[in-house]
């Protein structure tokens, strides 16, 4: 016995068609005792936005404006998390080292140039952001001078995964107040740095 299936109709695609896109709703309001999950960025609804490191750091600043985000993972052709670059590196003083120490135009700095490497990112675990409260988070995020924070999942083998993010500028605006944080030298270059200013 053989089944028969029905045709579904079709009919032209529409000019000025568009597609969904992921959106997380978050709350528009919190306090600083909420649940911290409500202010974080969750991967796992939206898409996480990449660059590759060499490409430009105007590549960058217009991938950021044109998905309205201030962040993006740097990744190799593996989807392997290689770095992160901000708007702050590009509008800070990273790219004008790079053009005076290499002696090339500013259009010609790389986001491998300016991005801060993966050595230097520290993460926050799931397990314990599901236990925090937002005022957690921003203690967290002012004692380390950081605009955002990277949230890991624990793979079966125990490795990473990417599983969010928390964005000082989000956050402020979630509780109705701005929140700024004073960037904290941790590494012995960048205390010397600081110092020779």
């Amino acid at each position: 016995m053989t089944r028969s299936y029905n045709l579904i109709p079709t009919s032209p695609l529409q000019k000025g068609a568009t597609f969904h896109k992921p959106r997380q709703a978050l709350p528009e309001q919190v306090s600083a005792d909420d649940p911290s999950p409500q202010v974080m960025t969750d991967f796992q609804i939206v898409t996480a936005y990449t660059i590759f490191p060499l490409e430009t750091i105007e590549d960058a600043r217009a991938k950021m404006i044109h998905r309205g985000v201030h962040m993006l993972l740097v990744v190799d052709d593996m989807n392997h998390i290689l770095g992160l670059i901000t708007a702050s590196d590009l509008t800070g003083e990273k790219p004008m080292q790079v053009v005076q120490h290499q002696g090339i135009r500013y259009s010609d700095v790389l986001v491998k140039d300016v991005m801060t490497p993966r050595e230097r990112l520290e993460v926050l675990c799931m397990e314990d952001v599901r236990k925090a409260c937002v005022g957690d988070i921003l203690a967290t995020l002012k004692a380390q001078g950081r605009q955002h924070a990277l949230v890991v999942d624990r793979t079966p083998d125990r490795g990473q995964r990417l599983r969010g993010l928390f964005s000082l500028s989000q956050i402020g605006k979630q509780l109705g107040t701005s929140v700024e944080t004073i960037a904290v030298a941790s590494t012995f270059a960048e205390i010397g740095a600081e110092l020779g200013r």
